[in-house]
C-alpha cells in the first residue's frame, strides 16, 4: 500500500443496470511525450532513441512496482471495465486494489516523514455528527478530528471487526454453509437487520461476507460466528483478543452484531484505525466497496435475491470534488444514533473518515451520509480539484 493509482477509462459493463447506489465513472490519463533531436542527421537521433527507451524503461519499471494492479499487472494507459455490482457469487478481482498492502502497510508510520501527506484544511464542527475524525489512508495519519477518543456506541460498525475475523478465519470463502435456524429467534426478538436469507438456507461464505457488509445482515455476522468459535460468546472473546491486538485501547465488544449494550462501546479512533487495517486484506476490500450484491438461488430463493450497500442505496451519486466515496458501514441504534465508516478517493489519495450519533433515524434524513459528502468534498476543494479530480487529464463522470 502507498502507491499512486492511475485509473484507465471505466465505463458500465454491459450487465449493469442503473440503480441508486451504483454508480459508474470514467477516468483519463493523458501522457505527452516529445521527440527531439536533429532531422538532418541519422546518428543522433538513433542514440536519441536509445536513451529514451532505456529512460522509459527505467520510469515504467518504478511505476510498476508503486502502482502493481491485483493481478499483478501494470499498464501506462488501461482499459479495464468492471463492475462494483457482483452477481451470483462472481467476485471479481477489484482493479482499485493494490497488491502490495501486507508487510509494506505495516512499515508505514503516521509521523509522514516524508512530507507526502497532503496538508489539507477541513473543518468538523459544521457536521451533524458531534464524534468525527478524518485519516489518511495510506500512512495513517490523523488530518482532523473532534472527540475523537470520546466513548461511543458503535452499532453495526461493529460488524466491520465480525468481518475482519470471518476473512482471517476462513481459508475458502467460495466454501457452502448453512445459516443455523437456532440463531433467528433472537434476530427476531432484537428487531436486528438481516441480509435476507433464511433459517436452513445454503450459502457461500462470499455471500455471508457481502452480506455483512452491505446490507448489515446480523445472520451472516452469527453463521460466521458460530462456524468460527462455536458460539457468539466464544466469537465475541475473539473479538476483544484482536482489539487488544490492534492497540484498540477505547473499544469493547459484547456482541457480534452491534445490537446495544452499555458495555459495548468504542472511539472513532479506533473504528479508523480498524478500517485500516481491515482494507489490507484485498477480500475485505473488495466486498467493502461493493454497491450490491446478487446471490444465486437457493431452494429457499428459486430466483436468488440482491442486497444493496446501506450507505450507496442513500446516496444519489458517490461523486465529490474532485473524486468519489468507494465504500462505507452504516450503524444506527437510538443510543449510537447515525454512525458511518467510510473509504474515499480524493485527487488520487484515499481517506478514511468515521463519523458517530447524528441526530436522526431510518426514515429521517440520513445525515452521517451528508457528513461525509460535505467532509469529502472539502477535501476536494481545499486540493484545489474542482470537479475534477487527479490533476491533468484525469476525471470521473456518472
Amino acid at each position: 500500500m502507498g502507491e499512486n493509482r492511475e485509473y484507465g477509462k471505466a465505463r458500465r459493463s454491459e450487465r449493469s443496470r442503473k440503480t441508486v447506489g451504483n454508480e459508474r465513472y470514467k477516468g483519463a490519463q493523458k501522457y505527452r511525450t516529445k521527440r527531439r533531436g536533429d532531422r538532418g542527421s541519422i546518428f543522433p537521433p538513433l542514440i536519441l532513441i536509445a536513451l529514451l527507451i532505456l529512460g522509459c524503461g527505467e520510469v515504467f519499471h518504478s511505476l510498476s512496482e508503486q502502482r502493481t494492479l491485483t493481478d499483478g499487472t501494470f499498464s501506462l494507459m488501461p482499459e479495464a471495465e468492471y463492475s462494483r455490482e457482483h452477481s451470483d457469487g462472481d467476485v471479481p478481482e477489484d482493479p482499485e486494489y493494490p497488491q502490495a498492502r501486507g508487510e509494506a502497510w505495516k512499515q508505514v508510520n503516521s509521523d509522514d516523514p516524508d512530507g507526502s501527506v497532503p496538508q489539507i484544511s477541513v473543518d468538523l464542527t459544521q457536521l451533524y455528527s458531534p464524534y468525527a475524525i478524518l485519516i489518511d489512508f495510506e500512512s495513517g495519519k490523523i488530518l482532523a478530528e473532534q472527540d475523537a477518543q470520546a466513548k461511543i456506541y458503535p452499532a453495526s460498525l461493529t460488524k466491520i471487526m465480525t468481518a475482519v475475523l470471518a476473512v482471517e478465519n476462513t481459508e475458502d470463502m467460495e466454501e457452502t454453509v448453512t445459516v443455523p435456524e437456532n440463531i433467528f429467534p433472537q434476530l427476531y426478538a432484537e428487531d436486528a437487520s438481516t441480509a435476507g436469507f433464511l433459517p436452513g438456507e445454503s450459502a457461500r461464505l462470499w455471500d455471508l461476507l457481502y452480506g455483512i457488509l452491505l446490507p448489515s445482515g446480523a445472520e451472516c455476522c452469527l453463521t460466521f460466528a458460530e462456524r468460527i468459535a462455536g458460539s457468539e460468546e466464544d466469537f465475541v472473546e475473539m473479538m476483544n483478543q484482536k482489539a487488544e491486538e490492534l492497540g484498540l485501547a477505547g473499544t469493547h465488544f459484547c456482541n457480534a452484531t452491534g445490537l446495544h449494550d452499555p458495555e459495548h462501546y468504542s472511539t472513532v479512533k479506533d473504528i479508523a484505525a480498524l478500517l485500516r487495517y481491515a482494507l489490507q486484506s484485498a477480500t475485505f476490500w473488495t466486498a467493502f466497496t461493493g454497491s450490491r450484491y446478487s446471490v444465486a438461488p437457493s431452494q429457499q430463493h428459486p430466483d436468488g435475491f440482491t442486497f444493496v450497500s446501506t450507505m450507496f442505496s442513500c446516496m444519489e451519486s458517490a461523486e465529490v470534488a474532485g473524486g468519489r466515496i468507494l465504500g462505507g458501514k452504516t450503524g444506527y441504534t437510538e443510543e449510537a444514533g447515525q454512525c458511518l465508516a467510510s473509504l474515499a478517493e480524493i485527487g488520487g489519495r484515499e481517506y478514511i473518515l468515521v463519523t458517530a450519533k447524528a441526530p436522526g433515524t431510518h426514515e429521517t434524513e440520513q445525515f452521517h451520509v451528508l457528513d461525509a459528502q460535505n467532509v469529502y468534498n472539502q477535501i476536494g476543494t481545499d486540493n484545489g480539484t474542482g470537479e475534477f479530480g487527479g490533476g491533468e487529464g484525469y476525471w470521473w463522470e456518472r
